[in-house]
């Protein structure tokens, strides 16, 4: 199966470019491999890449369609002609002299008989693909690290459990369009000198289905589908980022060409805690005066419980000490990153009588062993 290119790519804009911006680097490169222009090979095939992105980054709905699922999802809703529908590559082409039919490329019928039947859907199908459902699901860190089942409850439309999909009575069925004669299409031809435009247009008898129901179902009215709040489990892999999108196939929306799919949407809750970096994560934790200077052993939190963390004589504040193999599993594999522990120096606030004396003695001592060992900041400034 060839992957397709990104649509910001083949124009070569970014995916926050405007409408002027696309509208102008599509007019660049139409210009430069339009078949009246250039007789190259390939120069139809990247015509037609070009135009199909500049068909769906020009139009909001489409694009927001396409920045949101991908050509995964998106690709899914759209027939080939449903993403060409409504683009204004006349206008254009038009001050150049050139047109957007012929060679294969126009809305003639060799270009709908052959590059429609060729994309995603043929042509003459319109029974549409059910919609893409989102869901937005947040985890903690803690889940994160260690990977988590969820289940979720969705609504959405599913095959009639009376007419399984069919949108007739049981027993019966669909007989053929008489207006359409079971393409679900119709469709009309202009000629503008030696072009020739074939529009095609939704049957509005059968509303696109081909058949028309001889008897509707009566518990979904000849629909096909009913809605429901389902309920469904996610596995969620250890590692993964905020923001990633869990495609489910076939769990959106029943459509009568098929179902859409379900993109749950991770978001990872802000930990009163740690911080992640990456595969690391970073923990503040205070130490008391004394384990600074004589040192000692703390427990530490970690996302999986506690560990025992070693610290040595004379640790100052800020002081950064690794935990190995304590932070997120990588979600690309090969191992767990660390957990870096950034120790702070708690100073008392409140001290007993003996406390200050001790602290008294400790002070009265340091500055005598200080003394004659190296001249004071001011003896060094002006001495």
């Amino acid at each position: 199966m060839t992957t397709k290119r990104d649509y910001y790519e083949i124009l070569g804009v970014k995916r926050g470019a405007d409408r002027d911006e696309i509208k102008s680097a599509y007019r660049k490169l139409a210009l430069e491999y339009h078949p009246d222009r250039n007789k190259s090979p390939d120069a139809e095939e990247k015509f037609k890449e070009i135009s199909e992105a500049y068909a769906v980054l020009n139009d909001g709905e489409k694009r927001a369609q396409y920045d949101q699922f991908g050509h995964a999802g998106f690709d899914q809703r759209y027939t080939t002609e449903d993403i060409f529908r409504g683009a204004d590559f006349e206008d254009i082409l038009r001050e150049f002299g050139l047109h957007f039919s012929g060679f294969g490329l126009g809305f003639d019928e060799d270009f709908l008989g052959n590059f429609f039947s060729s994309g995603r859907k043929g042509a003459r199908k319109r029974r549409e693909v059910g919609a893409d459902l989102r869901y937005d699901l947040e985890l903690t860190l803690e889940e994160v690290a260690r990977g988590v089942e969820k289940e979720i409850e969705i609504p959405r439309a599913v095959a009639c459990p009376r007419c399984k999909g069919s949108g007739s009575e049981p027993g019966y069925g669909a007989r053929q369009c008489p207006k359409c004669g079971g393409s679900g299409q119709l469709g009309s031809e202009r000629r503008a000198g030696f072009s020739r435009f074939v529009t095609i247009t939704t049957c509005d008898k059968c509303r696109g289905e081909g058949g028309i129901n001889e008897r509707p179902c009566a518990e979904c009215m000849g629909a096909g589908s009913v809605r429901e709040r389902g309920r469904i489990r996610v596995k969620i892999p250890a590692g993964i980022e905020g923001g990633s999108h869990l495609r489910l196939s076939g769990m959106g929306e029943r459509g009568r060409g098929g179902t859409g799919d379900l993109y749950v949407v991770v978001h990872v809750r802000e930990h009163e805690s740690f911080e992640r970096n990456g595969d690391d994560v970073i923990v503040e934790v205070p130490i008391s005066f004394a384990t600074a200077a004589l040192g000692g052993e703390i427990e530490v939190p970690t996302l999986f419980g506690k560990a025992r963390l070693k610290i040595p004589p004379g640790t100052q504040t800020h002081t950064m000490f690794r935990l190995r193999g304590e932070g997120i599993p990588s979600a690309r594999g090969g191992g767990k990153g660390d957990e870096l522990v950034h120790v702070m120096v708690r100073t008392p606030t409140k001290l007993s009588e003996k406390q200050k004396q001790a602290l008294r003695e400790f002070g009265a001592e340091e500055a005598r062993e200080g003394e004659g060992k190296k001249k004071g900041f001011f003896d060094n400034m002006f001495g």
